[in-house]
């Protein structure tokens, strides 16, 4: 795995140091062993764990710096891309957000493991987020959860004025901005830039959406989850 990470690391421009060498070998011990008892991960094995789970989150930082910002993933699962981001950046404060008890009770355990006591893992739905969570992060990231229609309502309350919202998606999302761009607008955003990058060691092009917070989302943003599918903005 060590030299998957190198490799894909140089290609991507970015920095790796041997103490993230030993948190990410130690992350992926971890989910393997966890995954063979609980549903953490579709994806297996070194290789792909290494490019499709790792490399793609650290893509991220080749789209927006993270350094010394508050980041918040919504939905982040086992921890993608947020927990991988943080440690290739351990400078950003993060918060984890998920809405299973037991993804976060991995997390914990994890970010104990890897040193990492300032890592936030809160169970909650996004949409019924700690009111103390609106308006306080830089940057909100979210890969895999839903359409971005939806996703925009769960994340851009969450971003402060003058922050981002990243959604992560596949190589065609054009419908899915296209379709997005009444809530973008209704929820404070405007849409910045679509970051277009190869995952390296593999031929899977991913696009990050940057939605930029120029507005400060109405009070009654996010509404319930059953309404936000029934109701799309």
């Amino acid at each position: 795995m060590d030299e998957l990470l190198r490799a894909g690391f140089a290609a991507l421009g970015l920095p790796l140091d041997a103490a993230a060498l030993a948190r990410f070998q130690t992350y992926y011990t971890l989910l393997d062993e966890r995954s063979k008892v609980m549903n953490l991960t579709a994806i297996h094995g070194e290789t792909d764990v290494a490019q499709l789970h790792f490399l793609d989150s650290a893509a991220l930082l080749t789209v927006e710096p993270l350094a010394g910002k508050s980041v918040i993933d919504v939905g982040t699962g086992a921890g993608f891309p947020g927990l991988a981001l943080k440690i290739a950046c351990p400078d950003m404060e993060l918060t984890l957000l998920d809405s299973l008890d037991k993804r976060i009770g991995f997390l914990r355990d994890t970010c104990a493991l890897l040193g990492f006591d300032d890592v936030r893992c809160i169970h909650a739905r996004a949409e019924e987020a700690p009111e103390q969570l609106r308006a306080g992060f830089d940057i909100a990231c979210s890969r895999a959860v839903a359409r971005l229609n939806l996703l925009c309502e769960l994340c851009l309350p969450l971003v402060k004025k003058g922050g981002a919202f990243i959604a992560m998606k596949g190589p065609d999302c054009a419908d899915e901005l296209n379709a997005a761009k009444r809530a973008i607008k209704l929820l404070g955003g405007e849409v910045e830039d679509v970051k277009k990058y190869l995952v390296p060691g593999t031929d899977a092009t991913h696009s990050a959406i940057i939605i930029r917070k120029t507005a400060d989302t109405p009070a009654k943003y996010p509404r319930r989850w059953a309404q936000i599918k029934k109701q799309p903005l």
